[in-house]
């Protein structure tokens, strides 16, 4: 079988990994894209390598990763390496823009955002949007510059303010306030044009931080980790953030396979809210999607086991290299 590599840039994000794999008994091999050297002169190995590169990645100080990440995928595909959420998904992934956009051209509500390049231009962007609103970084995740106003004076207050977070990329978006129905939001898990299960995420007790990674978990109330790395015993009852949404059946399913299929997205998981007045709005798509253990301890179906299986049949099938 090709040998599979995984290229990312967290160590802590990567256990839940490691273990499908063994339990597979299917070998993977780590690339950590934080820092190095590629020869361009030289071929890359044979394989089938999977990215999971994060948005989030310049958080932990690695903040080369995302242009080594695009380096080393255009060397592979320049050379008919077989990529998994390849050079395209990673631009995906660093861009909310880029997510919104693709989004509704498949058809998919999604919040009303407008785009402000550039600090000096974020009050004018908000110019047009009727309280309450939010604001958050375009290269997200975790949150990234997510916060709520009740007022064009609190965000002009804000943006003048040594507490502004500027965005890795200069890029703040101005976005509606959803009011929910109730307050969660579910993801979707997709892998290999399968669904895989439904993800719901107490907003009340979160706020806006719902990454759903083990090494993410903090409890916004006490600061403290709800599950620390390496931990076997589930969190006490109530702390729960993320739980099995268990027999959701919705039509948003098959659209997101049909947008996952459209915008060759193996991997990921779809972020949507249903609000009070009807609607449902997507906002976000993670490629490089997390897993929870308590959430995977509720699920008929392994989601990381899913990927493994899905990555170990194209290994399987992939072509002999030819000879040189």
């Amino acid at each position: 079988m090709t040998k599979i590599y995984a290229l990312h840039e967290n160590p802590e994000w990567f256990p839940p990994f490691a273990k499908a794999f063994e339990a597979e008994g299917v070998e993977v091999e780590e690339w950590l894209l934080t820092d190095g050297i590629l020869d361009l002169d030289q071929e890359p190995p044979e394989g089938i390598f999977w990215s999971r590169i994060s948005a989030s990645s310049h958080t932990r100080d690695h903040g080369l990763s995302k242009d080594y990440a695009r380096a080393v995928l255009s060397w592979l595909e320049a050379h008919g390496r077989r990529t998994v959420n390849g050079r395209r998904i990673l631009e995906l992934e660093m861009s909310k823009v880029d997510q919104l956009t693709a989004l509704k051209a498949a058809g998919i509500e999604t919040p009303r955002t407008v785009a402000a390049i550039g600090k000096e231009r974020i009050l004018d962007a908000a110019a047009g949007f009727p309280t309450p609103f939010i604001t958050k970084h375009n290269q997200g995740g975790k949150g990234l510059g997510v916060r709520k106003f009740e007022s064009h004076e609190e965000l002009a207050d804000y943006v003048a303010s040594p507490e502004f977070e500027e965005p890795q990329d200069g890029i703040t978006l101005i976005q509606e306030f959803i009011q929910a129905a109730e307050p969660i939001i579910t993801r979707v898990e997709i892998v290999g044009g399968e669904f895989i299960y439904a993800i719901q995420a107490d907003t009340a007790r979160g706020g806006f931080q719902l990454c759903p990674a083990d090494a993410c978990a903090i409890d916004p109330v006490t600061g403290k980790p709800i599950m620390p790395p390496g931990a076997t015993i589930e969190p006490e009852e109530g702390q729960q953030l993320f739980s099995l949404r268990e027999g959701f059946d919705h039509p948003i399913i098959e659209k997101y396979l049909e947008f996952a299929r459209r915008n060759n997205i193996e991997v990921c998981g779809i972020e949507f809210i249903e609000t009070a007045d009807g609607r449902v709005l997507t906002y976000d798509v993670n490629t490089n999607t997390n897993y929870n253990a308590v959430v995977e301890a509720q699920a008929p179906r392994s989601a990381p086991g899913a990927l493994v299986t899905y990555l170990s049949s194209l290994a399987a099938t992939a072509p002999e290299p030819a000879l040189r």
